[in-house]
């Protein structure tokens, strides 16, 4: 089994659920989990236990993806018949796509993978653990109001991307930060704003990369605006090219090999308003 360098990021496959059982296994009083889908039978077996224990467990799941198809129902059945609190999300939200985890309400979990089998068998996916407090408790507190379906917005000066209030305009932010390379792992490019921002990169002399996933996790409406973006980079000069070998699930930004933005948020106009 690979393991990362460092011990606060998670490199999917290779790491397979062990980290992410590790994490949850390491709750001592409470366990938050927010996910977008989560089918992992084993994973669902340790939040269970967890809970059996005597932890504050509560799970919230999105209720159906954009297309309508619903991942969750059986999970949320097995949760209550179990007796781990469960709900759905935030109907403030088309959709619910966050995939976090906090311990104790000091440490969590960010990733771009779901917690069902194939992002830990078939996609490349990352996910990094934090233990700033003052990101902890930002974490936490987004998902009370999500929890009580409230209304939540973050501090003017928060360091995470929260949508659909300062996720655009933060990664906005990250790109034109960047002084001589940007590498971008990302499956879809359909957003004008950052599409303009990475153009913008490259012609003041960064070295940009990108690694795509050709129509792999793409909605049919989303393939030509993605297919148009990476032609339009190629004009410019950015390098790109496709992900072999694993389906491309992750979501990630570094600049100048010293920064980097993970998450659960596509280049995506959806992803960054509703």
């Amino acid at each position: 089994m690979f393991l990362s360098a460092h011990p606060d990021v998670i490199i999917e496959p290779d790491e397979g659920i062990a980290p992410v059982s590790a994490l949850i296994n390491s709750a001592k009083r409470t366990l938050q989990i927010k996910q977008f889908s989560f089918t992992h039978p084993e994973l669902l077996a340790t939040v269970v236990g967890r809970a059996r224990a005597g932890l504050d467990v509560r799970v919230m799941l999105n209720p159906q993806r954009s297309s309508g198809s619903r991942a969750n129902d059986e999970t949320m059945t097995l949760l209550g018949a179990a007796g781990v609190e469960a709900k759905w999300s935030n109907p403030n939200f088309a959709v619910t796509h966050e995939k976090s985890i906090v311990v104790d309400k000091n440490r969590a979990l960010v990733a771009t993978f779901n917690l069902c089998q194939k992002y830990f068998t078939l996609t490349r996916d990352y996910g990094v653990l934090i233990d700033d407090i003052v990101k902890v408790n930002e974490i936490v507190a987004a998902f009370e109001a999500d929890w009580a379906h409230e209304k939540w917005a973050p501090n003017s000066d928060s360091g995470l991307l929260w949508s659909n209030v300062n996720s655009r305009q933060l990664m906005a932010n990250f790109i034109d930060a960047a002084s001589e390379r940007l590498d971008l792992q990302h499956p879809k490019f359909v957003d004008m704003v950052i599409l303009e921002r990475l153009i913008a990169a490259a012609n003041r002399g960064v070295r940009v990369r990108v690694l795509c996933g050709g129509k792999h996790g793409i909605s049919p409406y989303d393939i030509l605006d993605t297919f148009a973006s990476l032609r339009l980079m190629k004009k410019v000069g950015i390098k790109v090219n496709k992900q072999k070998h694993l389906r491309l699930h992750a979501k990630l930004i570094i600049a100048d090999r010293k920064h980097a933005l993970v998450g659960s948020m596509n280049i995506d106009r959806s992803a960054f308003d509703l």
